[in-house]
């Protein structure tokens, strides 16, 4: 035999590493259990080992983070410049030049800084294009236009497709406007529609051109990045050119789509065409609550995770992509490399055109067209400088991008699963996790671990279920994608097929709505987190802390104690989550909710603590839903809508879901019809009467009795128009406690009060103490407690400063749910009082 140093016979020297690997196997990396465990269109899609290199050895080479900085700058820079719009543009590409002069001399200088170099021409470039861009786009007619007020002429290309608005039944889409009158331009805008004419925009498709007289709005301040103005219309689209091919095609396959999936439920109906092309348009508010509490909501809409399974359906996994045992469509078909790249490369732009190019789209496309370059150019793919280098490109090309929620997740989840996650799923593997569990829960941790910080930057909010949805839910997620695309794919050829394709699709999208209802539906599925950037660096520090701890929180007693906190803490049994937040406090009357700009108001009968009347729902389902969980509240015998605004309504769902509930009361006017027919089918699906409130109508719960005041019939002379002017307004009474509920009454209906109610302990101030009230009225009710339900930061400038002056010139207090978070009426000892939660 020979000895380990001698040289190997002339039969196996002249063999490829690949050729002598089975002499010698090297220990394959496991598989994921299904294939969108690829991370979205990065890491696994195209690019991977070299020949000869085991999946593990790929994963072991170190991080190439030479475009992570330069991204990051473009990033940053253009997210700070943004803002200007235009305004000090001189001023920004004067430093721009400034910095690429300096830069370039760093690098024609070859000094050792090259870092310093890259990084003051990425800067130069960004303050460049953002500052282009926003002179593009307050310069020109269309600006001129907006500053104006006078409607005139314009031919439109419109470039999204046409939503119809649930709130209030507008058609909202986006477009470029080519000319206002005779003058040419070229300017983003968006354009809502108005009126009976809206229903013709919804027909149209991207790139079709159309000519329309509008109005242009200027943008606030605070209003999108990325358009010039804002187009107001009545009119009828006039088509001066239709759709091009591609849009045509893909609008066919779309609406393919829906007709297969119109025979399936509901939610299953709604939810396959998201996964499959983005349409969410038949999506529920309460089904998008559910997947909202348990960060799924990136399956409501397509993402790179979709591009990644037809990805590895036509090339195979990325690690095996340069060897024999490679797979995939490409490798059955016997297509070389070169050829698989390419057929990779039409996919993308396929599936761009087919699902929009929405901001998570262009990042994945992006990404995974730079992958598929280095493995037609046989170059060694490598996840992190892919993504680096699509993000950097992308918002060169686009700044407003800088400020997309959407991409900013898709480019963090990518960030984390190309990072952390393989490091993670190899601690795991190693601590004795079966390696087919580590690998999407390491993905799954990871994901979360990097987008948690935004997530809570933006909504405060801290989903704790997320992490195990998610791994529950990448098993649904690939066999519903895959069945969708081919439903999509042979409706147009035999609808009857594509049908029965989509009812095998339907099962695992079945399973994917129950994991997020069933996450949802656990009292703490969510728990409150400071919002801001404080909240987002505790949230990162707390996770570095629960990182660094990690192999001590391995011990079995300390893993099964942190278990059963976990449990107690998701299943929130009232006694234990009393005695720990002291909420709700003992004998409270009346809570207003804190959810947002909007009125959700619980009345106590005093027996039942499980029982309470509701006043209003909020605009969101799921805020009114933890305000009631919390209060432990499982059966309401009425719901009273005051009117038909979405920030009373639109919160119904939440309210209607895992809870008895007895009828729910409208207004007369059933002003917008849009919403009041939304309420009219929620309460159908579930089952509840909808019935009309009664000027003088009484009604007693335990100790609690309630009047309404108003409105009128409708039909009487005299009564004030518009829909705030319907609200229920109601005087409530509590043994010791008189209270006054007046929705979003304006003076000409608080005017008709009066003599009506005499001097009330606390007031709902109406209209979420706007400048319209009748000092009169408020005077008259003269209240010891003013509640204000409003959101924080609002753009309606809510409460008005008059208002408030007014109501402390009587020596009122002001509680508001905008600074003090849910707000709970007592009596302590006979003495009016005031418990907060959420400060």
């Amino acid at each position: 035999m020979r000895g380990s140093g001698e040289e190997p016979p002339a039969s196996v020297r002249g063999l490829s590493s690949v050729e002598s690997a089975p002499a010698a196997p090297k220990p394959a990396a496991p598989k994921s259990a299904v294939p969108r465990a690829v991370p979205e269109a990065a890491g696994r899609v195209a690019g991977g080992a070299r020949a000869g290199e085991g999946p593990r050895a790929a994963e072991e080479r170190p991080l190439d983070v030479r475009l992570v900085g330069p991204a990051v700058v473009v990033w940053g820079l253009s997210a700070a410049l943004l803002p200007l719009r235009g305004a000090h543009t001189a001023w920004v590409l004067g430093a721009a030049g400034g910095a690429g002069v300096l830069g370039l001399g760093l690098l024609l200088g070859r000094v050792r800084p090259r870092l310093l170099a890259a990084l003051l021409l990425s800067a130069a470039a960004a303050a460049c294009s953002t500052g282009l861009a926003g002179a593009a786009l307050t310069r020109g007619p269309v600006p001129a236009l907006a500053r104006s007020g006078r409607p005139a002429a314009v031919r439109l290309t419109v470039t999204t497709d046409p939503q119809r608005r649930a709130t209030d039944g507008n058609v909202v889409l986006r477009g470029v406007v080519d000319a206002v009158a005779d003058a040419a331009t070229s300017a983003p805008v968006r354009v809502v529609v108005r009126g009976p004419a809206a229903g013709e925009w919804l027909r149209l498709l991207p790139s079709t051109q159309v000519a329309v007289t509008a109005r242009a709005r200027p943008v606030p301040p605070d209003g999108p990045p990325d358009i010039a103005a804002t187009l107001l219309t009545a009119d009828q689209p006039r088509v001066l050119v239709g759709p091009d091919a591609p849009q045509r095609a893909a609008g066919a396959l779309r609406s393919g789509l829906r007709q297969a999936v119109a025979p399936l439920s509901e939610d299953e109906r709604a939810l396959l065409p998201g996964l499959v092309d983005g349409d969410t348009s038949a999506m529920t508010p309460e089904l998008d609550e559910a997947f909202l509490a348990t960060d799924l909501t990136h399956l409501t809409a397509v993402s790179g995770s979709n591009l990644s399974i037809m990805m590895v359906l036509l090339i195979g996994r990325a690690s095996r992509a340069r060897t024999p045992e490679r797979g995939g469509l490409a490798a059955r078909l016997g297509l070389p490399l070169r050829a698989a790249a390419l057929a990779g490369a039409l996919l993308t732009a396929a599936f761009v055109v087919l699902c929009r190019p929405d901001p998570s789209v262009l990042r994945a496309a992006a990404t995974g067209l730079v992958m598929l370059l280095g493995l037609a150019t046989g170059r060694r793919g490598s996840p992190l400088p892919a993504l680096a280098g699509a993000t950097l490109v992308l918002i060169l090309a686009d700044p407003a991008l800088a400020h997309s929620y959407g991409f900013a997740l898709s480019a963090l989840a990518t960030a984390g699963l190309v990072t952390v996650g393989p490091r993670w799923g190899e601690a795991l593997r190693a601590a004795g996790c079966p390696a087919r569990l580590a690998e999407p829960l390491a993905a799954a941790a990871a994901a979360q671990a990097w987008c948690g910080p935004l997530l809570v930057l933006r909504s405060g909010r801290l989903s704790l279920v997320a992490v195990p949805c998610n791994l529950l839910a990448e098993l649904c997620v690939a066999p519903a994608t895959v069945l969708g695309f081919a439903a999509l794919a042979v409706a147009p050829l035999w609808l009857t097929g594509a049908q029965w394709i989509a009812r095998v699709g339907a099962v695992p999208v079945w399973a994917l709505i129950q994991v997020a209802r069933l996450g949802a539906a656990l009292p703490g599925a969510e728990t409150d987190w400071p919002v801001g950037w404080f909240g987002a660096a505790l949230l990162i520090a707390v996770t570095c802390a629960l990182v660094a701890a990690a192999a001590w929180l391995r011990r079995p007693l300390v893993a099964a104690f942190l278990a059963v906190c976990l449990l107690l803490v998701l299943l929130r049994p009232p006694p234990l989550a009393r005695l720990a937040t002291g909420w709700p406090p003992p004998g409270w009357r009346l809570v207003a909710c804190d959810v947002g700009q909007g009125d959700a108001l619980v009345l106590s009968p005093g027996d039942d603590p499980g029982t309470a009347v509701l006043v209003d729902t909020g605009p969101d389902p799921h805020a009114v839903d933890g305000c009631l969980r919390a209060l432990g509240v499982s059966t309401i015998p009425l719901v009273i809508l005051t009117h038909d605004h979405a920030d009373h309504v639109e919160g119904l769902p939440g309210v209607l879901h895992d809870r008895r509930v007895g009828a729910v009361e409208t207004t007369t006017v059933d002003d917008p019809p849009a919403e009041y027919a939304r309420v009219r089918r929620w309460t159908a699906e579930a089952g509840v009467p909808l019935i009309r409130a009664v000027r003088g109508e009484r009604r007693a719960l335990g100790a609690l009795h309630w009047e309404v005041l108003w409105p009128p019939d409708p039909s009487g002379e005299g009564v004030p128009p518009g829909p705030n002017n319907a609200s229920v307004a109601l005087l409530v009474t509590l043994p010791g406690l008189r209270m006054a509920l007046l929705g979003d009454l304006e003076p000409p209906a608080q005017q008709r009060l009066l003599g009506a109610v005499g001097p009330v302990d606390v007031l709902k101030v109406a209209h979420h103490g706007s400048a319209k009230q009748d000092p009169a009225l408020i005077a008259a009710l003269h209240p010891r407690l003013a509640l204000l339900s409003v959101g924080r930061g609002n753009r309606y400038g809510h409460p008005a400063p008059t208002t408030l002056r007014l109501l402390r010139s009587l020596g009122t207090t002001v509680v508001r749910t905008d600074q003090q978070g849910d707000l709970a009426v007592l009596l302590t000892d006979g003495a009016l009082a005031v418990a907060v939660r959420g400060a």
